[in-house]
């Protein structure tokens, strides 16, 4: 079917593709991610994640009190801004093919982040290893980079994931599958 044709027919679905993150053998050290779109953080967000948390700390919550701290404002949950660059990168790294996240050898936030202000992230391949024993699995350490909007470093985290190799993930259910069968017929599995 060309876009030309107006017959409002649907065109026969010829090849599915998946949306997926990488396989651990697509994972190349010193290639870096650049997680788009952005997140511009409100100050719902913000309270929200906060009193989900439990965490009341008023720098985050007593817009009165923060205006007579060294920063004049509010600032962004750190805790939010980890998980926001680390979440953003999943639909490029990690959809359908990780066994587990190992941890965190490193946080850091160089610089607060605001009300207002738009969360960028990226993430650079640092090291990759097949896993020692848990075979058709490798470890992929990756380091995680928020910056605001005027490019401004904000957050800074060094993660190590357990990653399919392909071979051994494809066979693996995920929850990004979903079982279809031709109309008429019933799906199984």
């Amino acid at each position: 079917m060309h876009a030309s044709d107006d017959t409002g027919a649907v065109p026969e679905v010829r090849r599915e593709v998946l949306q997926r993150g990488l396989w651990f053998e697509e994972f190349e050290p010193g290639t870096r991610y650049l997680h788009r779109p952005g997140r511009t953080v409100t100050e719902a967000d913000n309270v929200l994640f906060t009193t989900l948390t439990m965490n009341t700390q008023a720098l985050h919550l007593d817009a009165a009190w923060a205006e007579t701290q060294p920063f004049g404002q509010r600032l962004v949950n750190s805790m939010f801004t980890l998980a926001t660059i680390v979440g953003a990168s999943v639909a490029q790294l990690t959809q359908g093919t990780i066994v587990a996240n190992l941890g965190f050898t490193e946080v850091a936030f160089p610089a607060p982040l605001f009300h207002g202000d738009t969360l960028y992230s990226e993430s650079l391949v640092v090291g990759t290893r097949p896993s020692a024993s848990r075979p058709g699995q490798g470890v992929v350490t990756l380091l995680h980079v928020g910056r605001n909007q005027h490019g401004v470093e904000v957050a800074r985290a060094t993660r190590s994931v357990l990653v399919w190799f392909r071979e051994a993930g494809e066979g693996q259910p995920t929850a990004s599958r979903v079982a279809t069968a031709p109309e008429g017929e019933e799906a199984s599995g």
